[in-house]
């Protein structure tokens, strides 16, 4: 007789839960703890995003949309990726889903065979070799630590074989709030021309930037447009995670097979939020800039911080995460982010569930209030202190 266990898939079951997400279902019920944890921004949806929406649901239109879209939505994509020197036809080139994740799903699914190997630059976002993993594809992870977290043309091509189907990476990066220099990105993408595999790139974070630094795209570069599938949204830059408003841009060939998952296990992104996605793209700019504004200035006030504690991080050019290495305390970054918790009230994401390269470090989102992040890290560097105190030895 099968047991229960006989009867569910094999696969699923090797899958484990998502780390980000373990961290955030222990807040519940503890309003006393600051959260570093989860990325997402504190700043409501802005008001000309939110009013659109309104006025779309008082005129009733709640019905489906196209399976690729509104094609208003994917015209507002179309031009706003020309800023990236990218050009992508709206009509077969474009696809909204259901937040950026659930195109990372179905982008995996369309382009991987079981047996197929993929390419995953770590650390990465937690999603990425699970849903590769469920294809039955063989994920090949290169560690970018040893990088100053930043993949290289070379550890690429490394890693390519004959099976080698594609490579995956993201820039601005989670974890890390690295991006790729355009030097490197040039030499990826020749890498990816010369070996004709696909390049899945997750750009969700592009109008995350600081310093002046600005976003290239691998997709910009010759020859890339048959090569590069683009991965983007509206939750991070335009506080939209609730939305769930996304689009992949990619050749027409990818997209005529990607839609028909997308047809048969979503249907379509919800109407009144692609509506408030055209309203962000023509009129929201003003809003996205003064909380990338606020995200550089928090980001200055975090990374001094864990500098005044003595730990080595590396200064983020983008995103909202900062990844201090914890290695010299003498303490995996699991038992670190529990421990913390715990005892001082403090949600942060152990670097072991990104991959390689993420042991030894902690995840800390500082898309948080100024006030309650002051309190989360004065409480970190007197947790840093106690372990320093104990005497434990590096690991």
């Amino acid at each position: 007789m099968n047991t229960r266990e006989d009867r569910l898939s094999k696969s699923m079951q090797n899958i484990p839960p998502s780390g980000i997400r373990k961290f955030f279902e222990m807040l519940i019920g503890h309003d006393d703890v600051i959260s570093l944890s989860v990325g997402e921004p504190d700043f409501p949806t802005p008001w000309v995003i939110r009013e659109e929406a309104y006025y779309h649901l008082e005129k009733g239109h709640t019905s489906y949309t196209s399976n690729w879209g509104l094609i208003e939505l994917r015209e507002e994509i179309a031009k706003y990726m020309e800023r990236y020197n990218l050009y992508y036809n709206p009509k077969n080139e474009i696809l909204i889903t259901v937040g950026a994740s659930e195109g990372v799903d179905a982008v995996l699914r369309a382009v991987l065979n079981p047996g197929d190997e993929i390419i995953v630059v770590q650390p990465c976002y937690v999603n990425y070799t699970p849903l590769a993993e469920l294809t039955g594809a063989k994920v090949v992870p290169i560690d970018t630590s040893v990088n100053g977290f930043y993949p290289t043309a070379e550890q690429i091509e490394k890693a390519i074989t004959p099976k080698t189907k594609c490579v995956m990476m993201c820039s601005p990066n989670n974890p890390t709030g690295t991006m790729i220099p355009k030097e490197e990105l040039e030499k990826i993408a020749k890498v990816v021309v010369k070996n004709q595999i696909w390049c899945i790139s997750d750009e969700i974070y592009c109008e995350l930037a600081y310093d002046g630094a600005e976003h290239v795209s691998v997709g910009s570069f010759p020859g890339m447009k048959d090569y590069a599938i683009i991965l983007n949204g509206f939750s991070k830059s335009f506080a939209m995670t609730g939305w769930r408003i996304g689009y992949i841009a990619a050749p027409a060939e990818v997209l005529a097979q990607i839609v028909k998952l997308h047809g048969y296990n979503t249907i379509c992104a919800p109407i009144f939020s692609q509506y408030a996605a055209v309203e962000g793209l023509r009129h929201g700019w003003k809003d996205v800039e003064k909380m990338r504004v606020s995200y550089q200035q928090r980001r200055n006030l975090m990374y001094k911080a864990f500098c005044d504690m003595g730990l080595e991080v590396p200064e983020p050019t983008g995103a909202f995460y900062m990844f201090p290495s914890i290695k010299n305390l003498g303490i995996s970054s699991e038992e670190f982010a529990t421990q913390l918790f715990q005892k001082h009230n403090v949600a942060v994401v152990p670097g072991s569930v990104f991959g390689l390269g993420g042991e030894g470090h902690i995840r800390c989102c500082y898309a948080t209030a100024i006030d309650k992040m002051k309190t989360a890290l004065d409480r970190i560097a007197e947790f840093v202190e106690e372990l320093r105190g104990t005497g434990a030895k590096p690991l």
